[in-house]
């Protein structure tokens, strides 16, 4: 599979050295790199492309500005965020960006980012994820945008959440569980324990009776309050008639 990509900087070391790391990735097709924002969009009226490489401080039309304006396309581009603002990741949730690199882009880090767009093209997901909450969180000199649909478990860990994914890592949110238990209920979380919510589909064995009621996922045992077992029975069990 080979995709074609646009890139925006208004600074040209900046524009030359994405171009350069995005070149030496062969499944990058055609590359087509502008210095501004209004030279973005002419580009895009007369060139499909699958993705765009955007900085968001650019004169004139921004970053956030042209996503914005991707939404009016048929075929919307996924869009990752390149940039030397560490402070903007709340904005590119709300633009529905697939990702949000940070400068100096290290070359490991852009790869990461090329993989799940790539990721995304194979599981035929839309790239803004629209009907998929998205939560920024920062590792190291990094921001990456995790989605709801991709985390199977969350630990309390005090005023944050820990949220495990289908690939064995976890992040760390700055949002209690019992917000993201209001939030994720009616998407499939069901609330196990005071420390645990647990994605419906990922459990594949319920035991809540015996000494030690839990849930299992095929890579953990997670407790379940006895408190909670008429609710947790209620979401997770099926009785046949």
């Amino acid at each position: 599979m080979i995709v074609d990509v646009l890139v925006a900087d208004d600074e040209a070391p900046a524009l030359a050295e994405l171009v350069a790391l995005l070149e030496m990735d062969a499944r990058i097709g055609a590359i087509h790199a502008v210095s501004s924002g209004a030279d973005a969009l002419r580009t895009l009226s007369i060139e499909a492309v699958d993705a765009v490489f955007l900085d968001i401080h650019m004169p004139g039309v921004d970053g956030f500005d042209l996503a914005r304006a991707l939404d009016r396309f048929a075929e919307r581009p996924a869009v990752v965020f390149v940039t030397a603002d560490d402070a903007s990741a709340l904005e590119a949730f709300d633009v529905h960006a697939l990702d949000y690199v940070l400068k100096p882009v290290r070359p490991e880090r852009l790869q990461r980012a090329i993989d799940r767009l790539f990721e995304d093209r194979r599981t035929g997901e839309p790239a803004e994820g629209a009907d998929d909450e998205t939560l920024p969180v920062s590792s190291g000199q990094s921001v990456r945008l995790v989605r709801r649909g991709d985390v199977r478990w969350v630990k309390a860990e005090g005023d944050y959440s820990r949220l495990w994914t289908e690939t064995g890592a976890s992040h760390l949110v700055r949002i209690p569980i019992s917000e993201l238990e209001g939030r994720w209920s009616a998407a499939g979380f069901v609330r196990i324990h005071r420390s645990y919510l647990v994605q419906v589909e990922a459990v594949t064995e319920v035991r809540l009776t015996g000494p030690v009621p839990m849930v299992g996922l095929p890579e953990i045992e997670l407790p379940v309050s006895r408190r909670l077992i008429p609710s947790v029975r209620a979401r997770l069990v099926r009785v046949d008639a």
